[in-house]
């Protein structure tokens, strides 16, 4: 067991988690005050990630700056769970080199300590409603939902040390536009320094002990309401933001009908540069998905787009949400073709692997030497290739589409080395 452990400790990637985080910086024309976000820490808390992940969509900065980490714990944040290498949130103290938190922790860590950051929030998802007396096992003084956590009332000398002033700011405002009553928001002073050893060795008291200002939101795990969880989060990182003097515009109403449609937003997902799959409305499994044996490279233009490789499939995940099963036909080899010119409504196109094309009503692929065209879904009798056959919507068997609204059909390119690339044809509704 020991020459095994110091194995792996000289290989050092088999400690290492599986995903890295993501960072996005938001920057607007005027300088000013910079605030550095964080979701995930937990990944069974989504209120806590798919709040900052709308923010780094969404909103734009006309003052100030913006750092967002929306998928701090991101291997956990896939599997729903709190942390599936130990509490993350308990690493700041101190963490071994062989834990697979390691690198996430240090360079998060690195991130807080910049010299530009001003102030750091800890976004979470809490059990029950803060209350600062005991009404009952759901409403008392040890619940974290609903509460703005501070370590310590202030930050002597410091700019935006007064946390318990901004926090009381930020719960009086946000008070007042409360969906339920009972969703009130409270300031939960944990005294860390003097009364709580584990909360020692968390995020924020790290960023406090090294005179960054820094609390934590927590929404109520007992709000079953994702849309209302994002709603609270979005509000009061607002809240802040004015408080700090950012200023900042986004392309959406704050309504919990709007982050609810924002929710559903997928975006697109990317497999190995010659495929790219839209992934709003997606069925929930697509077959015979062309990939290579191994190597594949999978990327999102969501956030918090990941993949989960299973035994005989890929599951793509939102989040800690499972949006769609790919199951996988192999290929090796290469192909020299780079796209496929096509007549869209009697318009030719040239078009490159991964691009989409919007279909009025026809469309045709011209001969490509060399080139198999395969049209999902279509029957063409005594044909190898489906080039230069004019296709119509009605001509492709719709349980062959993408997406469940029937509007989205694969069009796929092969030679004799093996798969070319793909490009998807979107008809109008």
């Amino acid at each position: 067991m020991r020459a095994l452990f110091l194995i792996m400790v000289l290989l050092g990637t088999l400690w290492s988690a599986e995903r890295h985080f993501g960072f996005y910086e938001l920057k607007g024309k005027e300088t000013g005050s910079l605030l550095f976000i964080i979701g995930g820490v937990h990944g069974d808390e989504p209120g806590g990630y798919f709040a900052p992940a709308l923010i780094a969509q969404h909103y734009r900065l006309q003052k100030g700056s913006l750092w967002v980490v929306p998928n701090l714990n991101f291997d956990s944040i896939v599997e729903n769970r709190r942390g599936i290498y130990g509490d993350m949130n308990r690493k700041f103290a101190s963490i071994k080199r062989d834990d697979k938190d390691y690198e996430i922790v240090r360079d998060i860590k690195k991130l807080i300590l910049d010299p530009k950051v001003d102030f750091v929030i800890n976004l979470h998802d809490g059990h029950g409603f803060y209350r600062s007396s005991w009404e009952n096992s759901i409403f008392n003084p040890k619940a974290w939902g609903q509460a703005y956590i501070i370590d310590q009332k202030d930050i002597s000398d410091v700019k935006f040390g007064n946390l318990d002033e901004i926090a009381s700011k930020i719960s009086r405002n946000l008070n007042q536009n409360l969906s339920k009553d009972h969703h009130s928001f409270s300031i939960k002073n944990t005294n860390t320094q003097f009364k709580d050893e584990e909360m020692q060795t968390s995020l924020t008291y790290f960023a406090i002990t090294n005179l960054k200002p820094a609390l934590a939101i927590e929404t109520s795990k007992n709000i079953s309401e994702l849309d209302q969880k994002v709603f609270y989060q979005l509000q009061s990182i607002e809240e802040l933001m004015k408080i700090m003097g950012i200023e900042y515009e986004r392309d959406f109403e704050l309504t919990l009908q709007e982050i609810d449609r924002l929710l559903e937003e997928h975006g697109e997902m990317s497999l190995n540069g010659h495929i790219t799959l839209p992934l709003e409305g997606i069925r929930s499994t697509l077959r015979f998905v062309p990939m290579l044996p191994k190597g594949n490279r999978f990327s999102f233009t969501h956030p918090l787009g990941a993949i989960k490789e299973r035994a005989d499939h890929y599951e793509v995940m939102i989040g800690n949400r499972s949006i769609a099963k790919l199951y996988p036909q192999r290929f090796s080899g290469s192909c020299a073709a780079q796209g496929a010119e096509v007549i869209v409504d009697g318009v030719s196109q040239r078009v490159a692997w991964g691009e989409r094309l919007l279909v009025k009503e026809r469309f045709l692929v011209k001969e490509q030497a060399g080139v198999r065209v395969n049209v999902i879904g279509l029957v063409t009798s005594g044909r190898d290739s489906q080039d230069e056959v004019e296709v119509k919507k009605g001509m492709i068997a719709s349980r062959f589409s993408l997406d469940e609204k029937e509007r989205r059909y694969r069009v796929e390119f092969y030679s004799e080395e093996g798969f070319c690339g793909m490009i998807t044809v979107w008809f109008e509704p």
